[in-house]
């Protein structure tokens, strides 16, 4: 039997929350309903997801699984952003890019380390893999930010935004491409593996996992449940968005607080839940791959596919960001790199990233 009784009731809660979001949205459920619906349909999804990406993770190792989970899970978050920019709600869109990558390196990095730290004390991972994942992300945000900068300056590119923005974007692309082969590569004996009982050196990583609750899905299981979900969450995040503003004039909500929190934490639902649940099950590895993976490949990918397909839903969209969004996002990457450098996280390490995280978002509460 592929299915425990506890995969069975998350598939239906998922069907059942995904078929809820669906009533809202096309039966009318008033202003605030349809969004709070689909939102926490976006998050059941997620849970589905981490289940098959625990099933991958035995066959693919952290590096891989973190790429393939990243890039399913990262899907809500692009349709999200093109329907926000066809509704012309170019403050969300904007906001929501620079929200998804602090979201990731402070919130749910931090409630990762706090939850493995509390469970089981200090915690090892790679350090090289984690110092890459860092270090491309920290090239990735400030080549982003190269056409705000041009445009804030009044250097000679100024008024040609759009076509710089394009160019980053092909080599943002390009560079995504690259790093895969070393994304990708199965490595042995890292230090969590090494320091979990039972484990051999030389071991593959995902030798060290600790076991699953009931059967292990056959891996045409887990890619075909991690496509469905993927799916399933794109048609919500647009039923998502199309709630977005009724809720927001109701609720006195801004665009900038919008897409920096609410939509950030509700598009990148998966990762929120995935690494928290890995660094729980004390596979650290796993937990920062999958969290450092999603936003690198939202500066990587996500931004400069926006760039691209935004003429596709009749809307323009550049890299010219804010100054306070460009603050932020300095902020975090370079703390985010002098916390993994080490190879190491604790709790107290979690706390300081959660609530650099609470200060950001409350300097934005007001737009």
């Amino acid at each position: 039997m592929v299915f425990t009784r506890a995969d069975w009731r998350l598939i239906i809660l998922c069907v059942a929350a995904a078929a809820g979001a669906a009533v809202t949205r096309f039966a009318g459920g008033g202003p605030v309903l349809p969004f709070v619906v689909s939102g926490i349909a976006l998050a059941v999804l997620a849970s589905l997801v981490g289940r098959s990406v625990e099933a991958l993770g035995d066959r693919l190792g952290a590096g891989a699984t973190g790429v393939v989970q990243s890039a399913l899970g990262n899907l809500p978050e692009l349709f999200v952003v093109l329907f926000a920019l066809r509704d012309g709600l170019y403050g969300v869109a904007s906001a929501s890019i620079v929200g998804s990558i602090l979201a990731n390196v402070l919130l749910v990095l931090g409630l990762a380390f706090v939850v493995g730290g509390v469970r089981h004390g200090p915690q090892r991972f790679g350090a090289e893999s984690a110092r890459t994942n860092s270090l491309l992300l920290v090239l990735a945000v400030f080549a982003l930010l190269v056409p705000a900068l041009t445009a804030a300056l009044h250097t000679p590119a100024a008024g040609h935004e759009r076509g710089l923005s394009i160019v980053v974007s092909v080599l943002l692309l390009g560079l995504f491409a690259a790093s895969l082969p070393a994304a990708i590569r199965r490595r042995s004996a890292t230090p969590s593996a090494a320091g979990t009982p039972g484990a051999a050196a030389g071991e593959p990583e995902a030798a060290a996992a600790p076991g699953h609750q009931g059967p292990r899905w056959p891996l045409g299981v887990a890619l075909a449940m991690l496509a469905a979900t993927g799916v399933g969450a794109a048609f919500v995040s647009e039923w998502f968005v199309e709630a977005l503003q009724p809720a927001m004039n109701t609720l006195g909500i801004s665009q900038a607080f919008a897409g920096l929190v609410i939509v950030a934490i509700a598009g990148n639902a998966v990762e929120n839940v995935v690494g928290i649940q890995l660094a729980a099950r004390n596979q650290a590895d796993f937990a920062l791959s999958v969290i450092l993976q999603s936003p690198l490949q939202i500066a990587l990918v996500v931004a400069p596919a926006l760039v691209l397909l935004s003429p596709l839903v009749g809307a323009s969209f550049t890299l010219v960001l804010p100054p306070l969004l460009i603050a932020a996002l300095v902020i975090a990457v370079l703390v985010t790199v002098i916390v993994v450098l080490d190879g190491e996280s604790t709790w107290l390490e979690g706390a300081t990233l959660i609530v650099l995280y609470c200060v950001i978002a409350a300097a934005f509460w007001w737009g």
